[in-house]
Order: structure tokens, then C-alpha cells, then sequence
């Protein structure tokens, strides 16, 4: 990997929730909105992947940073506001949402498996403005 790999996704982030067992072996995403920011997320990464000269799938020990970005409730105080971010400190819950990107980037074959990261670094904003989330994947030295 010859530097870092960085891109935006636009859209509204959704945990992977937890897995519930149905009957013979079977088991289903418990999570809501999940599939459609699981597939924003690797149509972002594959693009990345294909047009950018990345050496894909990155392989080795990897560093995951995330910026998660929520619309700012109407609610919130003018200074926050005025600030254009906020820490988010409700749902959803943010190592559910690291484990839906890292599936993606997976599912994209930017990354070769999400068990590659080894390092997270996530964070949770609420956010005058777009959407989604900044995604950056680093080598570990």
C-alpha cells in the first residue's frame, strides 16, 4: 500500500445490528437501513478501488478511520449550530456501525477482510450540512 486510501460516502449512516438465529442454521441482520449504506459504502470503495490506481484488496495490517456525520437536530443549541458539528451520543451505536463498513469494504474488495484492521479510530457527528461519512485506511507500520 503506497499511502492512505480516503473517500466520502454520502448518505445516512445505519448500523449492522446483531444477527437472530430463525431455524436450520439460518440467520438474519437484525438491523434496519442496514443494506442500503452497506451498498453506498462498497460502490464507494469499488469506485475507489478501480479509478484510483489503488493496489486493491490493501492487504496487511490496517488502520480504520471513520467520521460518521448525522444531521444536527433542529434542537440543538444556536452555538452548536453555529459551529456546524456536535458530538452524537445516541443511537446508533458506533461499533455497530464501524462493523457495517468493515463488511463493506470487504464485500467491495478494496480491503481483502475486514479482520486485516487492526486499529480503529471512529467517531459519531452531528453536522450542518452532507451526510454519510469520511472513511480513511492506512497501513500499519
Amino acid at each position: 500500500m503506497s499511502g492512505p486510501v480516503e473517500f466520502e460516502v454520502v448518505g445516512s449512516p445505519a448500523a449492522q445490528g446483531s444477527k437472530r438465529h430463525v431455524r436450520n442454521g439460518v440467520m438474519v441482520e437484525m438491523g434496519k437501513n442496514h443494506k442500503p449504506w452497506r451498498a453506498a459504502v462498497a460502490a464507494a470503495a469499488r469506485d475507489i478501488a478501480e479509478h484510483d490506481d489503488v493496489p486493491a484488496p490493501l492487504d496487511g495490517p490496517l488502520q480504520l478511520i471513520v467520521a460518521f456525520r448525522f444531521p444536527m437536530p433542529a434542537s440543538r443549541p444556536k452555538a452548536a449550530r453555529t459551529a456546524g458539528s456536535a458530538p452524537k451520543t445516541t443511537a446508533p451505536d458506533l461499533d455497530k456501525l464501524v462493523r457495517s463498513v468493515g463488511d463493506a469494504l470487504t464485500e467491495s474488495g478494496l480491503i481483502h477482510d475486514d479482520a486485516r484492521i487492526c486499529s480503529v479510530h471512529a467517531s459519531k457527528l452531528e453536522v450542518v450540512g452532507w451526510t454519510g461519512a469520511v472513511i480513511r485506511i492506512e497501513a500499519v507500520s
